[in-house]
C-alpha cells in the first residue's frame, strides 16, 4: 500500500475529476484543497477548487492567479473558485505543492464572493473593489 501524506487545506494535488457534466472542469488536473484540516482528517471526502493553465479565460473575481513556478506548478495557472466540488480523497493523485498564506487569503476572498458569504468580513470590500454586488 502506498503511503499518502496527510491532506491539508492549501495543498495542491493532481486529481481525477472525471466523469463530468456540461461545463464542469474534468480530466486529471491540479486542484487546491479548500476544506478545513479537521474535515480532511476525519472525512473520506474533501472539497477542492479546480486549477487551469488556460490563461485565456476571462478573469473573474472568483479567480486567483498563480505565477509559473509558485505552489509547485510548472505553468502560470488560475484557481477557479467558481469550480468547487466535493471529491473522495481517493481521486487525489500526486502531491504538487501548496499555496502560501498570501494566496490562501486571496482564495478566501474569492470564495466569499463565489458563495456570497458577506459575513466573512472581507467580502463586501472585495466585491466593491471588483464591482460585484451581494
Amino acid at each position: 500500500m502506498r503511503y499518502r501524506r496527510e491532506i491539508q487545506r492549501g495543498d495542491i494535488y493532481y486529481a481525477s475529476l472525471n466523469p463530468v457534466i456540461g461545463s464542469e472542469q474534468g480530466g486529471i488536473r491540479p486542484v487546491l484543497i479548500i476544506q478545513n484540516d479537521v474535515g480532511n482528517r476525519h472525512s473520506p471526502a474533501t472539497i477542492v477548487a479546480a486549477i487551469t493553465a488556460k490563461m485565456r479565460k476571462h478573469p473573474l473575481p472568483t479567480h486567483v492567479y498563480l505565477p509559473k513556478g509558485t505552489s509547485g506548478l510548472k505553468r502560470s495557472s488560475i484557481i477557479l473558485l467558481e469550480q468547487i466540488r466535493t471529491i473522495d480523497q481517493i481521486r487525489l493523485k500526486d502531491y504538487i505543492g501548496y499555496a502560501d498564506e498570501q494566496v490562501m487569503e486571496q482564495v478566501d476572498s474569492a470564495l466569499a464572493i463565489s458563495l456570497q458569504n458577506v459575513g466573512s468580513g472581507n467580502c463586501q470590500q472585495d466585491m466593491d473593489r471588483r464591482n460585484c454586488l451581494c
